[in-house]
């Protein structure tokens, strides 16, 4: 089991940017002395939800100072970016890193980000699928050209190539449900999101039609990685955990509503048709309903512990993906919970 670090850089109200941004490429930092095998930041944009708008840009900062630590994304909206650029920027960071990159890709699901670069979310899902075909082709190694709906590429090479061979590993985001498939078809290692509200006998069902669609396309499901983005909070005692996490954890399902909603006048796109139910969710959820459903991890390091066992044994995850520093909470909160992962969680995993 790994364990990776997500970085949104949430900035609720009375945070400055500088310290938005600079404690969060701390922990970032930290996050490989205690033990993590992962950062992931998330792009996002226009909104206190989160202030990385270019992931790539991120991981350049924290791969100068560190030197194991793999560097994920969590993930590019590729229907917000030239997949060419996609290419040559992850190629660039892989060879910056020593060769520490993973590439975590998503369709993008707030309907204001896609409005604020005038890209037509009814046609979020077919850019994807071209995205991924013109950075396969770019990662090839040699030249290629590509003409289709929405990018043109003619007789180009990137350079430098990634350090991986034949590139880094690529995670694909998937939240509806027919996303896992696809990720399955694409051969892709596999992010899920136990954090939008998770029904476990559902997310089962959704994680065995992945692996079927690995088998049915001739990928080895053995070789398969699935991560779980959770929001993971350690304190010495539960009740402390809880008392410690409940505001923050609200102010991020409240914050995450408004901007899952359809901009007025905008007619809403089929990509976005599965969130409507989870917009009245989480507009109206309490505290003790998301301590049920299973989105957050939150408790003694022995519950905690606890839990992300259940998870993998139901599951099959092989990542968990904490989101600690939720809701702009204390960088001094956040620290103390890595330091029990380190020394009371992950060692049990390893």
């Amino acid at each position: 089991m790994n364990f990776g670090f997500v970085a949104l850089f949430e900035a609720p109200e009375g945070r400055s940017e500088a310290e938005i941004v600079n404690d969060q490429i701390e922990l970032m930092v930290e996050a490989e002395s205690f033990g993590y095998h992962s950062v992931w930041p998330a792009e996002h944009h226009f909104s206190e939800y989160g202030y990385c708008a270019t992931p790539a840009v991120t991981l350049a900062a924290v791969a100068a100072r560190t030197e194991r630590i793999r560097l994920g994304t969590g993930v590019v909206v590729l229907p917000l970016n030239h997949p060419v650029r996609v290419a040559e920027d992850y190629a660039f960071l892989d060879q910056l890193s020593g060769g520490r990159v993973d590439l975590g890709i998503g369709r993008g699901y707030q309907p204001g980000e896609f409005a604020g670069f005038d890209v037509d979310p009814g046609a979020a899902r077919r850019m994807f699928r071209e995205s991924i075909d013109v950075i396969l082709k770019a990662w090839s190694g040699g030249r290629f050209t590509h003409d289709g709906e929405f990018y043109k590429a003619k007789d180009l090479v990137v350079r430098p190539r990634p350090l991986q061979s034949p590139h880094p590993p690529i995670w694909m985001a998937a939240l509806s449900p027919e996303s896992f498939s696809v990720c399955g078809q694409y051969g892709f290692n596999l992010l899920c999101a136990p954090v939008f509200g998770f029904n476990l006998e559902a997310g089962i069902s959704q994680i065995r039609d992945y692996r079927a669609c690995l088998d049915k396309h001739g990928h080895d499901p053995a070789k398969a990685r699935v991560g779980a983005l959770t929001i993971t909070y350690v304190a010495e005692t539960t009740q402390q955990a809880r008392d410690e996490l409940r505001d923050a954890v609200i102010w991020y399902y409240r914050t995450l509503a408004r901007h899952i909603s359809t901009p007025q006048g905008q007619d809403p796109a089929r990509d976005f048709e599965f969130y409507g139910d989870a917009r009245r969710f989480l507009e109206t959820v309490d505290w003790e309903t998301v301590l049920r459903n299973g989105a957050v991890v939150c408790g003694s390091p022995a519950e905690v512990a606890d839990r992300i066992a259940e998870l993998r044994e139901a599951c099959g995850i092989t990542d968990i993906l904490t989101w600690t520093r939720i809701g702009g909470l204390d960088k001094k909160l956040v620290k103390r919970s890595m330091e029990l992962m380190s020394d009371k969680v992950i060692p049990l995993f390893s």
